[in-house]
């Protein structure tokens, strides 16, 4: 909205500061974590007086864990909030990409929240249906994956009006809308066709559920999300712009750069929750900012061309993912555990890991495989 500030430079230069991505992403930042901060402890308050006995608590888990019974979750409404007017405020409305990644968190949040409030109504860890809650989730990721194919060959920047008759034009799937690269590898592509919108709510889908299966102790989720968030903000801004994009052998994605002001809000409203969800947590996130930011990390990396990458970026969630695939399919076909308890954090913290050193050691694992994500951009 802010960027409409821009057109005024004829009458003060200064305003022209607006037109810049990095400045609008600084202020989409500081304007969640503003939000966050402020409002936070109200929001608190509000959700611990609501819920009563808060988040249900694992009693089959590390028995330290139930100190933390009453504590409060769906607090990734905080975060939404701040991403969703910081984004709207900052970036500019034009940008196809910022309203199907919006569309995205949004439509995951809302699942996640549903599935929060049964639990915390029922005091049960079993919530909103799994296949019925995997249903939703693959109609959201279908829905924004058709249309993120629309915008790579649509002008990079339109109107909502725009994008929304894209749904109903004639489109035929072609490079480089269905396009799959593989990092480390210059020039290699493989198109999918059609089979790109499966393959990219596949993406999204499981970036969800991979983040949601990752929260699981006070700060966990949160830094490292901020991390891959800030990662794919650099790419985002790199591939955006025709001449990085050209110099560093990566996809040009036009108009890709103003989800940077997206992650920006992000990594603000993130920093503001981390000040309530450090241990000892006020709060969870709950899966209605689990699910929500997985699936806005998953919707980012299909949009700027780098979903393998985010498997890289995110190895983390993808680990975390792994361990439960591995300990269920263990468990019903020899009916042996590999690990002590899953997802794999949990594990750790049977072998007589602390919370804290569970969670600092997985935010280092998280920057480092960050820092190799990163390296994609160069080595091919």
């Amino acid at each position: 909205m802010l960027t409409w500030l821009a057109d005024l430079t004829h009458y003060l230069n200064a305003l022209n500061v607006f037109r810049y991505i990095t400045f609008r992403a600084a202020g989409a930042s500081a304007t969640a974590l503003a939000i966050v901060a402020f409002f936070g402890p109200g929001v608190i308050a509000a959700l611990r007086l609501k819920q009563g006995k808060g988040q249900p608590i694992r009693t089959d888990g590390p028995q330290s864990h139930l100190a933390k019974r009453g504590t409060p979750t769906m607090g990734g409404l905080m975060i939404l909030a701040g991403v969703a007017l910081s984004t709207m405020l900052w970036a500019n409305p034009k940008s196809a990409y910022v309203w199907i990644v919006l569309f995205v968190t949004v439509g995951f949040g809302a699942i996640g929240f549903y599935d929060d409030y049964l639990k915390v109504t029922k005091q049960s860890h079993n919530g909103f249906s799994g296949r019925g809650r995997l249903a939703i989730e693959a109609g959201v990721a279908i829905v924004a994956a058709y249309f993120i194919m629309c915008a790579s060959v649509s002008p990079p920047v339109m109107s909502f009006g725009d994008l929304l008759s894209a749904l109903t034009a004639p489109f035929h799937a072609a490079a480089p809308a269905t396009k799959v690269t593989a990092p480390f590898i210059n020039g290699w592509a493989i198109d999918l066709g059609w089979a790109f919108i499966p393959f990219a709510a596949f993406v999204i889908v499981g970036a969800g559920n991979a983040v949601n299966l990752t929260d699981g102790l006070d700060g966990l989720a949160i830094v490292p999300v901020m991390i891959a968030s800030a990662t794919f903000g650099i790419i985002a801004y790199l591939a955006g712009n025709f001449i990085y994009a050209h110099y560093l052998g990566i996809n040009h994605v036009a108009g890709a750069g103003e989800l940077t002001v997206m992650i920006g809000a992000v990594i603000g409203a993130g920093l503001g929750f981390l000040w309530f969800n450090a241990p000892p947590a006020q709060i969870f996130m709950g899966d209605t900012g689990s699910l929500a930011l997985g699936g806005m990390l998953g919707a980012i990396s299909v949009a700027i061309k780098h979903e393998i990458v985010l498997a890289i970026v995110g190895g983390l969630f993808v680990m975390e993912a792994v361990s439960v695939i591995v300990q269920v399919v263990s468990f019903k076909t020899t009916g042996k555990r590999v690990f002590k308890m899953a997802p794999i954090h949990h594990h750790f913290e049977q072998l007589g890991w602390s919370e804290p050193q569970v969670v600092v050691r997985f935010w280092i694992i998280a920057f480092v495989l960050a820092l190799i994500g990163l390296t994609t951009l160069k080595v091919r």
